[in-house]
């Protein structure tokens, strides 16, 4: 269904039966999803999140340091999520995969771009229609988020992450932007514009994040923050 139909189809009349049947399913849909999740990722253990590009290619050095992150982390004892599919996720993946760590992978079906790679545990892979139900999956099974350079879908989950935790909706975790080349740009605009000018968010609120430039650095953060409270991986 091309845009300009799904467009002409959400101002169709509909009665109230077909509305109530459509709703009704949708509900059931969204509530699959949520069980298979919860089964699934309940039992893997302390885990780290790793964000980026489905667009990253295997060549490019931000690639690279993503494979690195994941084996840093699998050595440490943690598992790695991502989002299941290729580039900046691929390379998650296949770093936790060949160091013998889990490897999780919460892929979305999308009509462009997004497949699953093969680095994912066969038993850790899973499959979301909803993008809201996978990243209730993200926050409640991460114990951190390392954010490589990615768009949209990567700013939207950690800033999400952010927001929660800013809320004290959910507990406080790290949270590691890596590239001050390409992120350090926007929080500067976070800085002077939402803090400074505007008085948007409160000073304390850039202490949710860490800014750096390497792997070592990304995973050091993750250590030293549960270091600080004696809570090591499980498994």
């Amino acid at each position: 269904m091309t845009g300009e139909e799904k467009l002409r189809r959400a101002f169709d009349n509909k009665n109230w039966q077909e509305i109530k049947v459509s709703d009704s399913w949708q509900i059931f849909k969204i509530m699959a999803e949520f069980v298979d999740g919860f089964e699934k990722l309940a039992k893997i253990g302390p885990c780290v999140s790793i964000f980026g590009s489905a667009r990253t290619k295997t060549d490019h050095p931000y690639y690279q340091m993503a494979e690195d992150i994941a084996r840093m982390l699998t050595e440490r004892g943690y598992g790695v999520i991502s989002g299941g599919g290729p580039g900046i996720m691929e390379a998650a993946n296949k770093g936790a995969y060949e160091a013998g760590g889990k490897s999780v992978g919460l892929n979305i079906e999308l009509p462009f771009e997004q497949f699953h790679n093969k680095y994912i545990d066969r038993d850790k892979l899973l499959e979301f229609d909803y993008f809201f139900v996978r990243k209730v999956m993200f926050m409640k099974y991460s114990q951190g988020f390392i954010v490589l350079p990615g768009g949209f879908g990567t700013m939207d989950e950690a800033f999400e992450a952010m927001t929660l935790i800013q809320t004290g909706k959910i507990a406080r975790f790290p949270i590691v932007f890596v590239g001050t080349d390409y992120w350090g740009g926007l929080f500067d605009w976070v800085t002077k514009n939402m803090l400074e000018k505007e008085h948007n968010i409160h000073p304390d609120d850039l202490n949710l994040y860490r800014l750096v430039d390497t792997a070592e650095e990304a995973t050091e953060h993750i250590f030293r923050f549960y270091n600080k409270y004696v809570l090591k991986p499980n498994f």
